[in-house]
């Protein structure tokens, strides 16, 4: 009953490992935390859900790494562990290649799963798969171990540092660190891999969803897709929303993947009744989580801006660079607003209808070609032995939706790793490492420090 409550017996939870380091949340940005870190002679810890590492772009299925140079093209502003395990990658045929796109690569996301596992073990590193994160443990503003809970029951991990790379901030949440009030958040995704999905040759699906869609309980919407490297009648379609959720809250959570889910068999649905009788897809994978674009932003010492991010803003303690655009899924319906750094601004409505063009800004003399995210955005005011990596960091909504795709976020995940590992070194906290230092790390470990 609500309101109800069950006292939970009091126990001995076992210390399982003691590491330097600990990061909890095994998306992209905490493995490169963590191997960033293992790197510099850290012994590192790293807890994870899910049966795999790689967060959306596995679990996700989100195949795509957005481009890694400058808006023109001209200059690479993205390097470290994502420009390396694309490498990696091209070494199986698993990446393909779109070098004048903004989505410039589209990835066999089942190879990232155990390339990431390779680059775990390769570099020592403790893994706890289908380990839940519980509860901190904290002493004075020191956070001192975590609990876990998977298989073996409650467990303890003990370390001097820590990264929560859990995407919601459960950390933080549970520290009682301050977070931003939020009425909205852009609608998650449920992602899927689908065989014989149409072309534009094939059948105009997208006007037959327009035109049947509420035939099958769908709402206006817009969406996008693309290939699989290796299986060109596959593709990766992202093609609905669930509008209105709040993903970190467990109830909406459980609604949101169910609904997703059913969406997905709807828009098939359409095509199957609509379409030619040749044109038969296959339902071949769902992900195994939804997307979530946005939940909990945490605060931290500085907040990124709109402003910041569409004027190109440099900082001193700059850890990572980006070109991708504003891009906003709107809350309240269908449409995406994108806004680029030259002044431009596109509307797409619902699938079906004409994208409007106009201007955010009056033009200027010249339009900066990348933005970066200070460290500051990854630390907190208090709980200095804690650095965020991911999309918990600190930014406004204009400034959170261009940070906050993969290729960005995987940079913070770096500066994280290495700063908790500079902290290690010099017995100090994480969020008090001089910033020229960190800089200097990074770029002697592969990352593009401009």
């Amino acid at each position: 009953m609500p309101g109800e409550r069950i006292r939970e017996r009091k126990r001995d939870i076992p210390v399982v490992c003691a590491a330097d380091i600990v990061v909890v949340g095994g998306g992209c940005s905490g493995v490169f935390a963590a191997v960033r870190a293992a790197r510099l002679g850290m012994n590192v810890a790293i807890v994870e859900k899910q049966n795999c590492f790689g967060g959306a772009a596995t679990a996700g299925a989100v195949n795509v790494w957005h481009s890694l140079k400058d808006t023109e093209g001209r200059r690479p502003i993205i390097g470290g562990l994502t420009r390396e395990v694309i490498d990696r990658l091209r070494k199986r045929d698993a990446v393909l290649e779109d070098a004048g796109s903004v989505s410039a690569f589209r990835l066999n996301t089942e190879e990232l799963k155990v390339e990431l596992d390779e680059l775990v073990l390769e570099h020592g590193i403790v893994p706890f798969l289908h380990t839940l994160y519980v509860a901190p443990v904290v002493e004075g503003n020191m956070l001192r171990a975590i609990i876990v809970e998977n298989k073996s029951g409650r467990q303890a991990l003990r370390a001097g540092q820590f990264v929560d790379a859990t995407g919601d901030a459960d950390l933080a949440r549970d520290l009682d660190l301050p977070a931003h009030d939020q009425e909205t958040f852009q609608p998650p995704t449920t992602c899927a891999k689908i065989f014989g999905f149409p072309s534009g040759d094939d059948f105009d699906w997208p006007s037959a969803v327009q035109q049947h869609g509420a035939e099958f309980d769908l709402e206006p919407d817009w969406g996008w897709g693309g290939p699989i490297p290796g299986v060109p009648e596959v593709q990766m379609r992202a093609d609905t929303h669930v509008f209105g959720v709040d993903v970190s809250d467990a109830r909406e959570l459980t609604g949101a993947e169910m609904e997703g889910r059913r969406r997905v068999r709807g828009i098939l649905d359409v095509i199957r009744k609509y379409g030619p009788a040749e044109v038969r897809p296959v339902l071949l994978d769902l992900a195994a989580v939804i997307g979530g674009r946005e939940t909990r932003r945490m605060s931290a010492r500085y907040r990124l801006t709109g402003e910041d991010v569409l004027h190109g803003r440099r900082f001193d303690d700059a850890i990572a660079n980006g070109s991708y655009p504003v891009d906003i899924h709107h809350c309240d319906g269908p449409g995406i607003t994108f806004r680029y750094l030259d002044g431009t601004e596109t509307i797409v409505p619902e699938r079906g209808m004409k994208p409007r063009v106009g201007r955010w800004r009056d033009p200027v003399a010249e339009d900066p070609t990348f933005y970066q995210v200070p460290f500051r955005c990854l630390v907190p005011e208090r709980v200095g032995n804690l650095v965020f990596a991911g999309r918990m960091l600190d930014a406004d909504r204009t400034a959170f939706s261009a940070v906050r795709v993969m290729v960005n976020l995987n940079q913070t995940g770096e500066a994280a790793g290495v700063a908790c590992a500079l902290a290690t070194e010099g017995d100090c906290l994480a969020g008090d490492v001089d910033p020229h230092l960190l800089r200097a790390k990074l770029a002697e470990g592969g990352s593009i420090i401009l």
